[in-house]
């Protein structure tokens, strides 16, 4: 989805054959096919959902979701394409995870902001080095303002703005027409960016709003623990290590915007073939989920 044409031609070659041998009821090849999609349906659930034990849930529940559905497969479109559409829909409709408030706004938001307040940085015998504390409280405060877009525009903005697929793909992954998805997303943009040049440091220097500031006071909250980093500590690359720059031109805004949420991590999830081959192995299991 995020490669160029001549990989994604290749990859999709080497995914139907790994689907034809699954299907044969060759376990290892169903195994591989987790290996090669893993990554990303776990680091789009862990934006859309923001907590990463929701995020390995939600990865370990789609990939379920697909070896049940493997039969269905008619090849129409790539393998990636037909996954990852399960992907949207199961991230769409997941139960509300750990930090998911119902009715939460950038109203609310901005004043969870205001009202902690600025301090020094922690001093030195906190758990974390205070630099990753820092990006602890950076990435989690910016990931918990894609919480104020209902999940339909997260879902959008995380695919268009931040993994910058073409809208052609994320027409056809939730379902709507190409304009449908240009429209939502420039909304998305839209209310998510004001928000971020009114309050967020990061985007408008004029704000007082700083990291740096804000950390000790998240700290003190519970946003933040020192002892259990959520997500400085997981560091593997950046988005924009793993997806291409967008090749839409963007406001200035937008640009500053969507490259703060480029720079966020791209995390390798925890290892999921070994849940699933328990899975596979279990009669009760294999009966439960019609498995040959």
């Amino acid at each position: 989805m995020l490669d160029t044409s001549t990989e994604l031609e290749s990859a999709d070659e080497g995914d139907r054959a790994l689907v034809a041998r699954a299907r044969a009821g060759e376990n290892s090849a169903f195994e591989e096919l987790v290996q090669r999609h893993q990554r990303w349906i776990y680091n789009v659930a862990v934006r859309m959902l923001y907590h990463p034990q929701d995020a390995e849930d939600a990865t370990q529940e789609v990939l379920v979701k697909a070896l049940t559905r493997l039969s269905s497969f008619e090849g129409r479109s790539s393998f990636r394409t037909w996954l990852y559409r399960i992907v949207v829909n199961h991230v769409l409709n997941a139960k509300r995870g750990r930090r998911e408030r119902e009715g939460l706004t950038f109203g609310c938001y901005a004043h969870g902001l205001d009202s902690t307040p600025d301090l020094d940085l922690p001093d030195s015998s906190a758990p974390a080095d205070v630099r990753l504390l820092v990006d602890e409280a950076r990435i989690g405060c910016t990931s918990g303002m894609l919480l104020c877009l209902d999940r339909e525009q997260r879902a959008i903005y995380i695919l268009g703005e931040i993994f910058g697929v073409t809208d052609a793909v994320g027409a056809e992954l939730l379902e709507m027409s190409r304009e449908n998805f240009r429209q939502r997303l420039a909304r998305a943009r839209r209310d998510l960016h004001s928000f971020m040049n009114d309050k967020c440091g990061l985007v408008n220097p004029a704000n007082p709003c700083r990291c740096a500031r804000k950390t000790r006071g998240f700290i003190e909250a519970g946003y933040v623990d020192p002892a259990h980093l959520l997500f400085a500590g997981r560091r593997v690359a950046q988005v924009r290590e793993a997806a291409p720059e967008t090749a839409a031109v963007l406001s200035t805004l937008d640009a500053r915007c969507g490259e703060i949420f480029r720079r966020h991590p791209f995390y390798e999830p925890p290892d999921l073939v070994p849940a699933l081959r328990r899975v596979l192995a279990d009669p009760e299991s294999r009966r439960a989920l019609d498995l040959p």
